[in-house]
């Protein structure tokens, strides 16, 4: 089989390939052969060299994979790195209490000696993309089925994993593109002691919270600042205080100059996952399986778990981090079937399914290739629908409850001791402390109630944990707030003191009679078998989607051809634009701090401010971060092609310097994780000068400004 770059030369040059300067999530290794000539027109002054080499430090070094969701990235030769303020919430979170609430406060270290360690938190560098697609498929073809073809495939990766990481400490992946028709080995380099430098107050740095979250405009200071650590030898090493500041490959210069539209923009990260390819059938069961379930499942928890945070203040500190994570796409799960249906989404995916339909019957080879990829597809997604479904809302409404999660650490526990793991006992334990740490048991209790009664309410019986029948109706008389009061009376994990009581005296008789533990294995049980079930589908559902995907490549050459995101580096690029969501009504390409103050609501938990921010807008106190044009720049806009894990991503000007910071998209194209939208779709990035400003005039970390390398 010929090397992809190859076979994408082909389509490109036989069939027409036309990239569209906004659209398309790029490998970088490719962008040499199909984008740096539209980029360049745009005005990009670097070269793919600069962009991405293995020969040389370039950009792609200093871009990180941040605690496994988001992307950072390096702006000082001593490991400073930038990423969203939301990207580092949990971490900021972990380390606030009644008595340092960094998340009200905000957080300086004015020294490297005050930067605080994060145990647990990575930040993952690129060190190389190869093509492996002709070793990986060399033994298999489309007669086989795919357990056999999965095998096969499992067994290459194995042996290619090991070849690369032999001596060289690096971590790597060999990862599917195009739905299985294509791979890459990705090596890496892991950094695991990264630690918090500096964070604004969320009234900044999540200012407008739910209400404003996926909108425009926007008015949020959307940053958090860590730094990375290395071994004093150079290299990657876990936490230790004898480590020292990464002395880095490549650190971003920093632009303040002014910002216009139609400004070439350009973005490297790590996007998470994209469904661009997916079928009507696939569209459908997120419009009414996965989005309706989201939003209702997590809309009652969410609502139980404000209610706390607002009548308590530590409640507020411990539930911070797990009510954002929630919300996030809560909403965004509202948005997208809100656009999904507007945007007439599944009415294309079917005009695409009938014009392939169509092709397919015009050649016997196509019909002999491709002919069952629909069916496949379409037999798999109804087959699991029952399945999907309440596999969803176990997941979701039992599984979420905390007392399930927490009886692990008393599981685990035995399990040490019984296999002579006592060296794992007190980490065990300590991790144990951790998450009580940030525990309510009366708000889990309430919780706990509002998500038992609901999965009775809304899922068959024939998908209920036998607790529902065995224990609730026979011992509590169908009381679901009694038997839920009875497993944290009763428990010896509803609270820190008990669990570490138990751990200090374990006892295997005590922890199979106790309520939580008997709980979580009614869960497990209906959820090993629910599992089960879905698995039957998957082979064929793979089998469909590797053909469709390859069909539609063959069938639509001129159509953009990048692969779904993977979580893989990728880079896009466009330019600053304004937008128009309606009739009648534009949207600038950019926000302003008076327009922060226009939005402020004394004590409002979303829109409430501190008042030096106030006051140093009213003295227009701007420093060299003001525009040109009198105002303090805030948020602004790109055409740029983006999604989950693409947050804290750099967004770069075409000199390769930092302009700001990607951190969500816009309310009028959530759909378009399924379908691109040119006319609608907008990254939301906070200017570099906010942050910079941010840090240096209101927080009085200049320090941190004067370690980056600043372009005026």
């Amino acid at each position: 089989m010929k090397k992809i770059v190859s076979l994408l030369l082909f389509f490109v040059v036989t069939f027409g390939f036309k990239a569209r300067a906004d659209e398309g999530m790029w490998l970088l290794p490719l962008i040499e052969k199909l984008n740096i000539g539209t980029m360049t027109e745009m005005g990009l002054k670097l070269s793919a060299e600069d962009i991405y080499s293995i020969n040389q430090a370039s950009l792609k070094d200093a871009i990180a994979i941040f605690d496994g969701g988001c992307t950072a990235e390096i702006v000082s030769p001593e490991g400073l790195m930038l990423t969203n303020h939301h990207c580092g919430y949990d971490r900021i979170q972990e380390h606030s209490s009644l008595d340092h609430d960094y998340l009200k406060d905000g957080f300086w270290a004015m020294s490297r000696d005050e930067e605080l360690p994060n145990p647990g938190l990575s930040v993952i560098f690129l060190v190389s993309i190869k093509d492996v697609t002709e070793r990986m498929l060399a033994n298999v073809d489309n007669t086989m089925g795919e357990e056999e073809r999965y095998d096969i495939l499992s067994a290459e990766r194995s042996k290619i994993l090991e070849e690369a990481m032999e001596g060289n400490g690096h971590m790597a992946e060999v990862e599917s593109f195009y739905g299985g028709n294509y791979f890459y080995l990705l090596e890496y380099d892991v950094y695991n002691d990264v630690r918090l430098v500096g964070a604004p107050p969320s009234s900044i740095g999540k200012f407008g919270s739910d209400t404003d979250n996926w909108e425009w405009p926007r008015h949020t200071g959307d940053f958090s600042v860590f730094r990375v650590y290395m071994s004093p030898d150079g290299k990657p090493a876990e936490y230790s205080e004898d480590n020292v500041p990464l002395k880095s490959k490549y650190w971003l210069p920093v632009s303040i100059k002014e910002l216009n539209q139609d400004d070439f923009a350009m973005i490297l990260g790590y996007p998470g996952f994209t469904q661009r390819y997916y079928t009507s059938y696939e569209v459908d069961e997120i419009m009414k399986i996965v989005n309706p379930n989201r939003i209702k499942i997590r809309g009652i928890k969410q609502d139980v778990w404000m209610a706390d945070m607002m009548a308590d203040q530590k409640v507020n500190i411990q539930y911070a981090a797990k009510y954002s994570n929630s919300s996030n796409y809560w909403k965004n799960a509202i948005g997208q079937n809100e656009q999904l249906e507007r945007l007439n989404v599944m009415e294309k995916k079917i005009a695409i399914e009938d014009q392939f339909r169509a092709w397919i019957r015009e050649d016997p080879e196509r019909e002999e290739r491709y002919g069952e990829a629909l069916d496949l597809i379409k037999n798999s997604i109804e087959a699991r629908a029952d399945y999907e479904n309440s596999y969803q809302y176990l997941s979701e409404c039992i599984g979420g409850c905390e007392i399930f999660s927490l009886q692990r650490y008393g599981r685990r526990y035995m399990n040490a001791i019984e296999t002579d793991a006592v060296d794992m006992l007190e980490d065990i334990k300590a991790t144990a402390v951790e998450a009580y740490k940030d525990y309510s048991p009366s708000t889990d209790r309430k919780s706990m109630k509002a998500m038992l009664k609901l999965y009775r309410e809304d899922i068959d019986s024939r998908f209920w944990p036998d607790f529902y029948t065995e224990i609730v109706d026979k011992k509590f008389k169908g009381d679901i707030d009694r038997y839920v009061d009875y497993i944290f009376d009763k428990s010896v994990f509803s609270s820190e003191e008990r669990a570490l009581a138990f751990m200090a005296k374990p006892s295997a008789k005590i922890l199979e009679k106790d309520p939580a533990y008997i709980f979580a294995l009614s869960i497990n049980n209906i959820a090993q078998e629910i599992y089960d079930e879905l698995v039957t589908s998957d082979d064929d559902l793979a089998r469909g989607q590797r053909l469709w995907i390859a069909a539609l490549r063959e069938m639509m050459p001129d159509k953009t051809q990048y692969p779904d995101a993977n979580f893989t580096m990728r880079l896009s690029y466009g330019s600053i634009k304004e937008y128009d969501p309606k009739d009648a009504v534009t949207y600038k390409y950019y926000t302003t701090l008076q327009g922060v103050i226009d939005k402020y609501i004394p004590g409002d938990y979303e829109f409430d401010l501190p008042r030096r921010l106030i006051d140093l807008n009213n003295k227009r106190e701007f420093g060299r971060y003001g525009s040109d044009k009198g105002y303090m720049p805030v948020n602004f806009l790109t055409i740029n092609d983006i999604t989950g894990g693409n947050s804290g991503s750099p967004i770069l000007n075409g000199n390769g310097e930092l302009i700001g910071l990607a951190f969500d998209g816009n309310w009028e194209a959530m759909s378009g994780d399924f379908m691109f939208e040119p006319d609608l779709q907008r990254t939301i990035a906070v200017d570099i000068r906010y942050v910079l400003w941010i840090m240096d005039i209101y927080s009085g970390a200049g320090h941190l400004v004067n370690e980056m390398t600043i372009v005026e």
